[in-house]
């Protein structure tokens, strides 16, 4: 490791990695990378213990796009990160699609409004009303149903890690150097970040740092005398096995079953023979960094009821594995934080994400990439999700955030 790197990023998840691979993929960009990651396992990032899903279903445009690009590069993905000498990464991409379920008037006027963002974008959605939506899954309960909107192609999920070690494994191909070590503190000087001090001792000078460590932002931030809105909040996932499963039954898509967000906040998904579940806590404090006990009660409390509820196939289910992860949760406005502080401006937000850090990794790599090689954005503009509407106290309107 050198004594002094152009770029030092803060974080070697899947949005610290994407910076890396984004900056030494281009050829504009001639300068040095360091990562620096605390824990090489990557046990408890949030990158590991996440869903892993993507999709286009949202309300605001630019969070449309961030996954229509995240979409497209994960589908190219397999071609765009092989190392030489090694196999393809394969992601294994299920495009089985969302399943947004809209119980209240209210909710079915959502959908509506936000379906005509995502055509406008070009989003391949489509609403049904329920006799088309009891037609398309049949072992579903539709009768308090009023609307539902679901995503033909451009939505799924797929391996976290797969991402996340995909990225790695090319940005350090492509030149970019690792560490395994923790910033315990950042060089200032007027309205300079100059250098990171790491835990063994060493002291890295620094032309830029980008905050891309997750839950941690915050600790993070604070180091260079700054501050931004992110906790971790804690996520339990429940994997459950089906006395009955209704997988297969589907009459779209090959009979696959999609993702599905119940009106009550629920979701449900296939886990190979297998589904995945989880929920929005009913209590949603923060929570300690190192708090990854799980909400047992959450199952029988929330999940299960509702989706028993909605399917009779759900009655019998049996949980065979659950864990907790953290969301580095925007508690400003719920979505991520691109950008250079306005007054720090070699220093870099990639923080925020609150649950969406896998699908919109792509586009915030690019992104970021962008300022540090350009000074500003040449693809998609991420200006409206920068750290101004922070300091301005200007939330980014997304409504459909689950």
């Amino acid at each position: 490791m050198d004594q002094s790197y152009d770029v030092v990023i803060v974080g070697g998840a899947v949005i610290g990695s994407s910076v890396a691979y984004f900056l030494s993929a281009n050829p504009d960009f001639r300068g040095s990378v360091l990562v620096v990651e605390r824990d090489p396992t990557y046990a408890r990032a949030a990158t590991s213990l996440s869903s892993s899903s993507i999709r286009v279903q949202f309300s605001n445009p630019i969070n449309v796009r961030i996954s229509q690009y995240g979409s497209a590069f994960i589908k190219d993905f397999a071609r765009t990160m092989q190392v030489r000498g090694e196999a393809p990464p394969d992601l294994n991409f299920h495009q089985c699609g969302y399943l947004f379920l809209a119980a209240t008037e209210d909710q079915a006027r959502t959908l509506g409004e936000n379906h005509e963002v995502q055509r406008a974008c070009g989003a391949d959605v489509v609403l049904w009303d329920q006799e088309e939506l009891a037609r398309a899954f049949p072992h579903l309960n539709v009768d308090d149903i009023r609307l539902a909107s679901y995503g033909q192609s451009g939505e799924g999920w797929f391996s976290n890690t797969g991402l996340m070690n995909g990225f790695k494994a090319k940005a350090r191909e492509l030149g970019a150097d690792y560490v395994t070590d923790e910033v315990v503190a950042i060089g200032r000087a007027a309205a300079c970040v100059t250098s990171v001090t790491l835990k063994s001792g060493a002291v890295v000078r620094a032309g830029t740092v980008v905050n891309a460590s997750g839950p941690r932002a915050a600790l993070t931030a604070r180091m260079a005398g700054l501050d931004v809105p992110v906790e971790p909040r804690k996520r339990t996932l429940f994997v459950f096995d089906c006395a009955r499963t209704p997988e297969g039954s589907a009459t779209v898509n090959h009979g696959r079953l999609p993702l599905m967000i119940d009106p009550s906040g629920v979701f449900c998904r296939p886990e190979g023979r297998y589904f995945l579940s989880g929920g929005v806590p009913t209590d949603d404090p923060a929570v300690d960094w190192d708090d990854f006990e799980p909400q047992w009660e959450e199952f029988e409390d929330q999940i299960w009821p509702a989706l028993a509820e909605r399917s009779p196939a759900f009655e019998a289910i049996k949980v065979v594995n659950q864990w907790a992860g953290h969301y580095d949760f925007n508690t400003l406005d719920h979505n991520l934080i691109v950008g250079a502080h306005p007054e720090v401006a070699n220093f870099i937000y990639a923080n925020g994400f609150s649950g969406h850090g896998l699908q919109q990794g792509p586009a915030a790599g690019r992104g970021v990439s962008e300022l540090i090689t350009y000074g500003g954005f040449r693809t998609l503009d991420l200006s409206e999700v920068g750290y101004e509407r922070i300091v301005e106290n200007r939330p980014f309107l997304e409504k459909a955030v689950i």
